[in-house]
């Protein structure tokens, strides 16, 4: 029982503020997307990710370890991905950057967060780093024909991280009423991508669902393997396993649809994937959290 409700507690609030994403929405209310995102992306995040690095107490050692371990198993996803989609027959720049990333902000940093404190966010930001790396490199690459890896340098959350990365290996503090002013700002990010998780999938429409969720079970699996086999291979440490293993399998990140919608690739499928796989989180997610704590 005592287990049970400890992973309520953890997934409730994620759950809560999605629903009232979700509601306002379909309530009628006006949610301006692109204000909300780009505020988040831009300002409350990247404040979020360089507060959290420069004051977390983990070793740099340790952290460079799990940076190798995420690595090494969105490398290792891309590889098995690859050889599924070509399989199955998919469609390349659909369907395999929704299958390697998942939704590590707006769900991964929160559970991380509620799960494992202080300590859990900072291994989940050095997880949600190496996945944005790979996402706006060779995801960017595959949905779109082609990109740039200096595209990469201008988004603030890589700069917020290298100077996070910097001021934690120096030791280094900003003066306290400036620690306090991003803190401010940082702790918005958390509840506003949480609702605006709800209210992407409040508008998302997809179709052949039932594609969806056999994709999404056969995600799961794979990213499951993919995060214990590079956690164990590098011997993390427990809460750092479990971090990583919660941040890969976390459902298909929103911004795959909009980077489908963007770039002409089926945006319909990945809808599906997103609505499919979030669903399924429901029960795969308090699952994994059961086991991990």
């Amino acid at each position: 029982m005592n287990l049970i409700l400890t992973v309520l507690e953890i997934v409730a609030p994620v759950g809560l503020l999605g629903l009232i994403g979700f509601l306002w929405v379909r309530a009628g209310f006006d949610y301006r997307m692109e204000f909300i995102t780009r505020l988040c992306m831009t300002l409350s995040v990247p404040a979020l990710v360089f507060t959290a690095l420069m004051k977390t107490e983990i070793d740099p050692s340790a952290l460079t370890t799990l940076s190798l371990a995420a690595a090494l198993a969105y490398g290792g996803l891309t590889i098995i991905f690859w050889i599924t989609t070509r399989l199955l027959r998919l469609d390349l720049r659909t369907y395999l950057g929704p299958l390697i990333f998942g939704n590590t902000g707006n769900v991964g940093l929160p559970l991380a967060l509620f799960a494992f404190g202080a300590e859990g966010l900072g291994y989940a930001i050095v997880v949600f780093a190496v996945m944005i790396l790979w996402s706006f490199t060779f995801g960017l690459w595959i949905v779109a024909g082609g990109g740039s890896p200096a595209r990469l340098l201008k988004e603030p959350i890589m700069g917020a991280t290298l100077l996070g990365a910097l001021f934690l290996w120096q030791g280094w503090q900003t003066p306290r009423w400036l620690t306090n002013s991003l803190d401010l700002i940082g702790q918005i990010a958390i509840p506003l991508m949480l609702i605006t998780l709800g209210v992407a999938v409040a508008r998302l429409n997809a179709r052949h669902l039932g594609r969806a969720f056999a994709l999404s079970l056969l995600r799961a699996a794979f990213c499951l393997a993919a995060a214990l086999g590079a956690g164990l291979a590098l011997n993390l440490p427990p809460v750092a396993l479990a971090v990583l293993i919660l941040q890969v399998t976390t459902p298909v990140a929103v911004t795959s649809y909009m980077m489908a919608e963007k770039y002409g690739a089926d945006s319909d499928a990945v809808a599906g994937l997103v609505i499919a796989s979030t669903l399924l989180s429901v029960i795969t997610l308090p699952l994994t959290l059961a086991f991990l704590i």
